[in-house]
């Protein structure tokens, strides 16, 4: 999978039925209101355009209308956005969800520029114990983890810095682990040309531990082998003996 920046779907803003303090006005307003959503969602329906995070309107536009849309959802789950703890959260949670996600931003040329050598060995190198954060994209709950990689080189290898780099361009989006472990492996597997390279990511679950079955030790571990590390079980088992 591609490590370009996807694309987001930005609707035009859309009028709430509640003010800005959390408080209804009188039916014939409410009327108004609640007409004034429905065109307004039709509005959306029909003219939402593609914006791709990070150009110029998105960080212009995009910025204002998150902070409104986190007020609504605040509003909408029964709170006052104005009372002195959150009049900054919406603020602070874009900023946040803007970090969060900041990897759709960031390519994997950028990270590794200046940072490949000419190979001076051909023995397995392995980086283990690279801790990630990340957002799950059915939830919107974190995951987070620790990632482990090892590869063997062909004619190049890399600052050993830039694994944890390349882990967090694919951690810091809406994800999925199964995918982001794989993108992680084709990116380094690209970009390095090695003999082989293998990823193993173990992570815990807010989804899982916070709501639904709310199984708080519960872990989940992917992996993604390619060349040499999926061809012979024996570079592969010495590769998960290290990780032990």
């Amino acid at each position: 999978m591609s490590d370009a920046p996807q694309i987001i779907r930005r609707p035009t803003p859309r009028p709430t039925r509640h003010g800005r303090n959390g408080h209804a006005g009188d039916a014939h307003h409410d009327d108004d209101q609640h007409a004034a959503t429905l065109a307004a969602e039709a509005n959306v329906r029909d003219h939402a355009h593609l914006v791709h995070p990070g150009d110029p309107e998105f960080d212009e536009v995009g910025e204002v209308e998150l902070t409104h849309l986190i007020s609504d959802l605040i509003t909408g789950l029964g709170e006052d956005v104005d009372r002195e703890g959150l009049v900054k959260t919406p603020h602070r949670v874009e900023r946040s969800l803007k970090f969060l996600t900041s990897g759709y931003t960031t390519s994997v040329d950028e990270v590794l520029n200046g940072a490949l050598f000419a190979a001076e060995g051909s023995e397995m190198v392995v980086v283990k114990g690279i801790e990630f954060y990340s957002l799950c994209e059915h939830h919107m709950l974190p995951f987070f983890g620790t990632a482990h990689i090892a590869y063997i080189p062909g004619d190049t290898i890399l600052g050993l810095s830039k694994f944890a780099r390349v882990v967090d361009v694919f951690a810091r989006r809406m994800q999925v682990q199964e995918r982001m472990t794989s993108q992680i492996a084709d990116a380094l597997e690209r970009s390095l040309k090695p003999r082989g390279i293998a990823v193993v990511t173990e992570a815990s679950h807010l989804c899982m531990m916070m709501r639904g079955v709310e199984k708080q030790g519960s872990s989940t571990r992917t992996s993604a082998m390619r060349g040499a590390f999926k061809d012979d079980a024996r570079t592969r088992q010495e590769f998960l003996e290290a990780i032990r």
